[in-house]
């Protein structure tokens, strides 16, 4: 494993486990129960998904790495940009995505920095 990937990975995975994890303390009402076991194999599964997807998309790869290390305003352009121009990768990714947003919907994001929930549901809803 590259240190790109590891570090891909490591992202990925630390993000995916806080947004599913943190939300744990404030499930939605009238929810199923949001089972640590559950999330765990939720987040393994989009966690290798999205890694394995990057890695063959070097385009969206970059696209996103750059975003995280830029100001909010510029990282939201980036990812604008980027995902505006390939409009059937941002349709793969959000799809590989998808079973964070039923995550996060029955179990709640509390916890998690709003910049991240805000990041994260912007991306999804296009």
């Amino acid at each position: 494993m590259t240190s790109s990937t590891f570090r891909r990975t490591t992202f990925a995975g630390c993000a995916v486990a806080g947004l599913a994890l943190a939300g744990f303390a404030t499930p939605v009402a009238n929810a199923a129960p949001c089972m640590v076991s559950e999330a765990a194999g939720t987040i393994s599964s989009v966690s290798g998904a999205a890694s394995q997807y990057l890695a063959g998309h070097p385009g969206a790869d970059q696209a996103l790495s750059t975003a995280r290390t830029q100001p909010r305003e510029q990282a939201r352009e980036t990812v604008r940009a980027y995902f505006t121009a390939n409009p059937g990768e941002y349709m793969e990714l959000k799809n590989i995505t998808a079973p964070l947003v039923d995550l996060q919907n029955r179990c709640g994001s509390a916890g998690i920095p709003s910049d991240f929930i805000e990041a994260f549901n912007e991306f999804q809803a296009g």
